[in-house]
């Protein structure tokens, strides 16, 4: 009895032992057939659902802007199309023609006014008009004085200084009336100005528009009497073409200069690009903002950009061939720009990016990637947290 529980027992020991020994090479061979994965690269199954929302494209090569010079600006008016109405004379507003807004053209009547001055003119006028009369009087005479004289010397009825003094008669006379005539001219081109006739008193003096172009501002109202000329009525100016003044950084004014074509994006139009040439670049910098003004001519033939509307200019200087990715394809990862490049089929890299500038829904990468090479352009964010 006791020899056949010996017998068992050492049969169950054999058993074990070859158990042991037949599991102790399985253990290695199991570990080798998983490698371990590359590290930065994604495996996907392929036959999982994620793949298939997975799209890739490959890298493209654009045209980047790399010197840019990007400011605030202001559209103004014009300087050289910028006129202020004045008064010709000190005098009592008796209408005002024009008003905030007006389209004027050139020579239309703005203000009438009455003016003692315009009666002074009319009264100067005239005197000019007697004093060249009597001037051509007084000449005619010494003429006929003068040839009496002369006739008389030839028979011995005169003595020589009669005729002297005869002809020294007429050259003053001469001069009287190339005076005279003087005076007439200068009192008729001062009606002229005041826009008066000789003929009348009374008359209103009206102002009149200098050029064509919008009453910007009215600074006068009738019944008013004004003796200060220096003071402005009215501004008028021609906004078929503005300026646009932009404040450009010390850094940047060398990448900007007269003639050069600039975009100008403005807040009331932001679906619209303008074109734009640089007209003048100041000369002195301002030293509370280190920027530089630079003034930009634009066409304006219906009237759209008005004065004081803001926007920003862009100006490129230079560009670079540079690989582009679709902005889809970027994701942040602990404060960086990644992007997954596709190794092979269902294996992408992660692989971090140093991105450029942004045109429109592509962004440059300055470093990262090369043109040609594939990458995830929709559905990056499922590889992200893999």
């Amino acid at each position: 009895m006791l020899r056949g529980i010996a017998l068992v027992a050492l049969a169950l020991l054999c058993i074990g032992c070859s158990d042991a020994s037949s599991d102790a090479p399985r253990a290695p061979a199991s570990r080798a057939a998983s490698p371990p994965a590359e590290p930065g690269v994604i495996a996907i199954p392929q036959d999982s659902a994620q793949l298939r929302q997975i799209r890739v494209a490959a890298v493209e090569v654009a045209d980047v802007p790399q010197d840019e010079v990007v400011a605030p600006a202001r559209v103004g008016v014009d300087p050289n199309r910028l006129s202020k109405v004045l008064l010709p004379v000190p005098g009592r507003i008796e209408e005002v023609l024009a008003k905030l807004g007006d389209r004027v053209e050139r020579g239309q009547p703005l203000v009438a006014v009455e003016s003692p001055d315009a009666d002074s003119a009319v009264s100067a006028s005239r005197q000019a008009d007697a004093a060249e009369r009597q001037a051509e009087a007084a000449l005619t005479k010494s003429e006929a004085d003068y040839q009496r004289a002369r006739d008389l010397l030839e028979h011995g009825a005169a003595a020589q200084k009669d005729v002297l003094a005869a002809q020294n008669d007429r050259v003053q006379a001469q001069g009287a009336l190339e005076t005279a005539r003087a005076g007439r001219e200068q009192a008729r081109r001062k009606l002229e100005l005041l826009g008066l006739q000789p003929t009348a008193f009374r008359q209103p003096v009206i102002v009149r528009a200098p050029i064509n172009g919008t009453v910007l501002d009215v600074a006068v109202a009738p019944g008013e009497y004004r003796n200060d000329t220096t003071a402005p009525l009215m501004s008028i100016a021609d906004l078929t073409r503005v300026w646009l003044s932009a404040e450009v950084a010390e850094p940047a004014i060398a990448l900007i200069r007269p003639g050069d074509e600039v975009a100008i994006m403005l807040v009331a139009f932001p679906t619209e690009v303008f074109a734009g040439k640089v007209t003048r670049v100041a000369d002195v910098l301002d030293p509370q903002t280190r920027t530089v003004k630079v003034y930009v001519e634009l066409p304006n033939p219906g009237g759209r950009l008005r004065p004081d509307m803001f926007g920003t200019l862009r100006h490129v200087a230079s560009r670079r061939r540079t690989p582009m990715v679709p902005l889809a394809s970027v994701v942040q990862q602990y404060g960086r720009a990644v992007v997954f490049v596709e190794r092979e089929p269902a294996r992408f890299e992660r692989r971090e990016v140093v991105l450029g500038m942004r045109e429109g829904e592509r962004v440059a990468v300055l470093q990262g990637v090369t043109p040609g090479e594939r990458v995830v352009v929709d559905g990056a964010i499922l590889l992200k947290d893999r």
